[in-house]
């Protein structure tokens, strides 16, 4: 081999999104979110879940057979689980690959547990949980990989292939680790993605007693707060979205449509509490140093950052007073896109950058929503809705048990 291929083949690749599937209370689409973002259109309501009254984002029209129609393995999926499911046959039906190449492509996934503890097994006793009618693989409804099981069956993918489960953070390591598998030689294309619910009973007692949660009370539509002086926790969610990621010569190839290029990827653990996150940010804001490292980018280059923006106290202190000491006096924009969705936990940040993708090709930045007092002065977070150029999109996403991750997207049009 010459020295040029050779430099040639040691070069990293560069790694872009080629399709999209989105399950969201914005929409099923990029068009309907935007849409929708414009509008104000979300779907915040007071809900019950047996004596709990809480304020949550659920989808509406959602039936999983419209996105991947009958099968029967159906009944081992969970409602985060079908979001996964469904969102990513949506991105395989858009991506137009021939069987050969899904059967090369991987699979990487990020979801959460399946907390309807008390839905699947309403009359536990001691301990006990059969029932005649207990389903025979009811394991499978509990497994974090059936989602991924599903998909592989469905769309015939075969290649390499990961569930991940960092609580808040796995759909963006979810799609970090599929963009370094790609970038680093290993695979051509994968799917990569998530998928979340915890409207259920167990799963709202489960914050509730994590005193996470905004309380029931006031109007709905005020109660997702994030940054605000005044925020009272987060407002749980749910949906799901997938992406095919792509090396960018096997894309063009194939004449892909590219909506974005993968440029940056940084994650880390605080090991420091279960829950709350370290409050100096110093191992969220090493995440964010080394997606910027990976991109070959300054702080100046990023345009925006869609936060993690919960609305908690403990997170979006921590989170602001990181972006204040990257940025300093040359804060990009600042989003907090839960404010429109909610939290959708483990499938927040697919959710986030598929409407980040939106934003991007529209130049369009959504307001955050209820943002009346800012919790920290000198951050230039979009109070009103306004339109720009944008080249650079750093995505944040931090969980439960430190778990910290960004991404970075870059404008390829």
């Amino acid at each position: 081999m010459s020295l040029s291929k050779k430099m040639m083949h040691n070069m990293p690749r560069r790694v872009v999104i080629t399709s999209v599937g989105v399950i969201s209370s914005l929409g099923f689409t990029l068009e309907e979110i935007l849409n929708n973002l414009k509008d104000e259109n979300t779907s915040f309501e007071r809900s019950s879940f047996d004596n709990e009254v809480v304020i949550v984002s659920p989808v509406t029209d959602f039936n999983i057979k419209d996105f991947a129609g009958r099968f029967k393995d159906k009944r081992y999926l969970s409602r985060g689980a079908q979001f996964c499911v469904a969102s990513a046959m949506e991105a395989v039906k858009k991506a137009r690959l021939d069987k050969q190449l899904l059967a090369e492509a991987g699979l990487f996934l990020g979801t959460g547990p399946n907390l309807n503890i008390g839905g699947e097994f309403p009359d536990v006793k001691d301990g006990e949980i059969d029932r005649k009618d207990l389903m025979a693989l009811w394991i499978l409804k509990f497994l974090p990989n059936t989602a991924a099981s599903v998909i592989a069956k469905l769309a015939g993918i075969h290649g390499e292939n990961q569930t991940i489960t960092t609580a808040c953070s796995a759909s963006l390591q979810a799609i970090g680790e599929a963009f370094r598998k790609i970038k680093n030689g290993y695979i051509d294309l994968a799917f990569a993605g998530g998928g979340d619910s915890r409207l259920s009973k167990s799963g709202i007692l489960a914050y509730k007693k994590a005193h996470a949660l905004c309380d029931g009370t006031g109007e709905p539509e005020k109660a997702s707060r994030p940054f605000d002086r005044n925020r009272k926790g987060f407002v749980p969610g749910e949906g799901g979205a997938f992406f095919l990621l792509e090396e960018l010569r096997h894309a063009k190839s194939r004449g892909a449509v590219i909506y974005g290029e993968i440029c940056g990827y940084g994650a880390s653990i605080d090991g420091y509490s279960m829950t709350a996150p370290q409050l100096d940010g110093k191992w969220a804001e090493k995440s964010v140093n080394s997606a910027l490292q990976e991109a070959e980018l300054a702080f100046s280059d990023i345009d925006v950052v869609s936060s993690h923006g919960t609305g908690t106290l403990l997170n979006d202190a921590m989170e602001a007073d990181l972006i204040d000491r990257v940025y300093g006096e040359k804060s990009p924009f600042i989003i907090a896109l839960k404010s429109w969705i909610g939290h959708i936990s483990a499938a927040c940040g697919a959710v986030e950058l598929a409407i980040c993708l939106a934003c991007m090709q529209n130049s369009y930045l959504p307001k955050t929503r209820n943002l009346d007092e800012p919790c920290h002065a000198g951050l230039n977070f979009v109070i009103e809705e306004q339109t720009c150029r944008i080249r650079n999109i750093l995505l944040e996403n931090f969980g439960f048990g430190g778990q910290n991750s960004a991404l970075i997207v870059k404008n390829v049009r």
